[in-house]
């Protein structure tokens, strides 16, 4: 049985050009575009803030952030952030492509596999005059030895500059030119390479201490943006190495004073490159060096107290130049935190200053300690202090990094705006979070931890917010294993599971099993047990609804988001179609509508375009054809019958070729329905 669904995008679109619509616009840009300043730590928990966490723990042990704690105390607490996935890369990808995990193209623990050649904050950013700089750990660059064999090499994803650590592994190691005798391994003991753009230069790097390597060359970038570029802004994404694994000691003390004339300085010579060059792993931190602490939990303190140090260098420098009101500061961190040392015969637990907060969880658990990260944003001026306790998560920060720049959104970004929360200013849309990861450990057996969690498999893991409530599932088997649900406003803990408590939680159960297939898209390297549910049907829609489109003229170099300034409504009942093809202009167009499955099965969606094209199904982005001249694409679906909200952005190229979609029904469809199936659902 052959069936066809078809959507021929009449884009009367088209008709714009032809005196039926508003003349194009030109999107508004603001008129100063901020400055912004991404600060990524690795590893660091969200339980390691002293005004998150350490400041009021009643724990045997803490430690201080005094720079962190004045910045919070300066700008917005955004105190239930999370990360895409519980370890760096997939974190990393997601945030730079602007996707969440269950669409991004790096997955699970795929270190070094290269991010796909799609729009990312920085090339976004670029195309809106901004300068864009990576400096620290990177970790996305594909199979190859060099700057011009590695596929994704920074500068090949949008950043103008970069300088730091190309792979995931030489990240492990705080000193690049420097054999660090007390490793646990070679790997960890011997130098590795650390690039700037298209040269290794870590043999000019003796003594350097990476986090304060970063931060100097951070510095020495605003100094010179300040002098040459003023009038332009920047995008900087400093991604530090640590407070991760080894836990190294800084080479020296920290330099007196902060900003362009105190603290870490950029030297720029061999063997002397920064002015903390010293004798490896040897400063400890003096609050913490007689505590009666082991060596470890010095190391460990030391080093976020060292970070501390450095944020407080940066905000300085920014004020010294007076940039700082012209300067978005975020930071955060990739996952939370880790158990490891890289110490020869020495164990480091994040139960020392209990790192996780007063979570579950820790680097690889979807419980809130694993995936919930510290996160601060600072602009003086814009930013009002005060705490936010809305989920949100990685994939928003393009978007709204966009949006603040008057840049152009690419079609295939799953975040929304988050300037609403951070200015005070229009209504806040909800964002989607959501997370899926692999992990073939245990969560440990901590005793901060609920004893049902204590060395409980990990596995396949997943967790989505819906309707103030998390759903949170590890070792998943199938599809129709359950969500444990929490309030996590008001149990942190995770330690009251209200899953089978009421009819209530029954019925938001089964939209969680809804939800997290309308959200996602299969990908082949990153195989789930639920990857062959139903994607389930929307009974609340209307499978008579009239097809909507809307049209914006303003050309991108990517199918976008339409351009809210000088985007129109379409009456495609109003159309001379042959001469709103003749007269076809560019743009984008955005066509909604309804798709009446008639059974449960499996079907082909096939979309042909003369220009590139995002078509979801609910939220599910099924055909992502990004960057290409045209589009020709299917994709294999499994369907529950019912109606789906089809949402579909075509990038025109501005002939007569009419962008059509079809439904084919396949061979041998299994009959198989949603699960769970206990009872009907409820209308959405």
């Amino acid at each position: 049985m052959r069936s066809r669904y078809l959507l021929c995008l009449l884009v009367g679109l088209m008709v714009l050009s032809n005196g039926f619509a508003p003349a194009p616009v030109t999107a508004d840009t603001p008129p100063s575009q901020p400055n912004i300043l991404f600060v990524l730590y690795d590893d660091l928990g969200w339980g390691d803030l002293g005004c998150y966490y350490q400041n009021e723990s009643k724990h045997d042990r803490t430690h201080q952030t005094p720079h962190w704690d004045a910045m919070a105390a300066e700008g917005l607490q955004m105190r239930n952030h999370y990360c895409p996935a519980p370890v760096c890369a997939p974190s990393r990808a997601s945030l730079l492509t602007g996707v969440h995990q269950g669409h991004a193209a790096v997955r699970d623990n795929q270190f070094d596999k290269a991010l796909p050649d799609v729009p990312t904050v920085a090339s976004v950013l670029k195309d809106a005059g901004y300068t864009t700089a990576l400096i620290g750990k990177y970790g996305l660059q594909g199979d190859g030895n060099n700057a011009q064999s590695w596929p994704a090499y920074p500068t090949k994803r949008g950043f103008d500059e970069f300088f730091g650590y190309v792979r995931h592994r030489d990240g492990h190691n705080h000193y690049p030119a420097d054999k660090w005798p007390l490793a646990n391994s070679e790997a960890h003991a011997n130098p590795v390479e650390l690039w700037h753009n298209d040269d290794e230069i870590s043999s000019q790097l003796k003594g350097c201490y990476t986090a304060d390597l970063f931060t100097a060359k951070t510095k020495q970038f605003l100094v010179d943006h300040q002098s040459q570029s003023a009038d332009e802004p920047f995008f900087v994404f400093l991604s530090y190495d640590t407070p991760h694994a080894s836990i190294q000691y800084p080479a020296s003390p920290y330099p007196e004073g902060q900003g362009v004339n105190g603290g870490v300085q950029w030297l720029g010579e061999t063997d002397r490159m920064i002015n903390t060059v010293g004798t490896i792993d040897t400063y400890k931190h003096p609050d913490y060096a007689n505590q009666g602490w082991t060596d470890a939990e010095v190391r460990f303190a030391t080093s976020v107290r060292r970070l501390d140090d450095l944020m407080g260098d940066l905000l300085q420098t920014l004020r010294d130049l007076k940039m700082d009101e012209n300067t978005l500061v975020v930071l955060s961190s990739d996952n939370g935190p880790h158990s490891e040392s890289y110490l020869r015969d020495v164990n480091y637990k994040p139960t020392s200053f209990q790192s996780y907060g007063p979570f579950d969880g820790m680097k690889r658990d979807c419980y809130e300690g694993g995936i919930r990260v510290p996160t601060i944003a600072w602009w003086p001026g814009k930013i009002s202090p005060g705490v936010d306790r809305n989920p949100s998560q990685f994939h928003d920060w393009l978007t709204t990094f966009a949006d603040l720049a008057g840049a152009t959104i690419p079609a295939r970004a799953d975040g929304v705006s988050l300037a609403p929360t951070l200015l005070k200013n229009g209504e806040q849309a909800a964002p989607t979070t959501y997370v899926e990861y692999f992990n073939g450990g245990k969560t440990p057996d901590y005793n901060d931890f609920e004893p049902a969690r204590r060395g409980a498999r990990r596995g396949q893991m997943q967790a989505i917010f819906l309707e103030g409530y998390k759903g949170v599932r590890h070792n998943i088997q199938s599809h129709s294993d359950p969500f444990q649900i929490y309030d996590v406003a008001n149990d942190p803990g995770e330690a009251n599971n209200l899953a089978g408590t009421s009819a209530e939680m029954d019925a938001l159960q089964q939209r969680m099993h809804d939800r997290v297939l309308q959200v996602r898209s299969i990908n082949a390297s990153a195989p789930r047990p639920y990857d062959q549910a139903p994607i389930p049907a929307d009974d609340s829609l209307d499978a008579d609804a009239p097809m909507a489109v809307s049209y914006s003229p303003t050309e991108t170099a990517v199918v976008s988001r339409l351009n809210a300034s000088d985007s129109t409504v379409v009456d495609i009942q109003k159309l001379d179609v042959d001469e709103a093809l003749r007269t076809a202009g560019k743009g984008n167009v955005r066509v909604q509508s309804v798709l009446n499955v008639a059974k449960t099965g499996r079907y082909e969606l096939r979309l042909t375009a003369t220009g590139d094209a995002v078509l979801r199904l609910h939220d599910a982005a099924l055909i992502d054809t990004t960057g290409q001249s045209k589009t020709e694409a299917s994709v294999e679906v499994i369907l529950e019958a019912g109606t789906h909200p089809v949402d579909m952005i075509v990038r025109l190229a501005g002939n007569d070729s009419v962008p059509a979609l079809e439904l084919n029904e396949l061979p041998d469809a299994p009959q198989k329905s949603r699960q769970p199936a206990k009872k009907k659902r409820n209308s959405k």
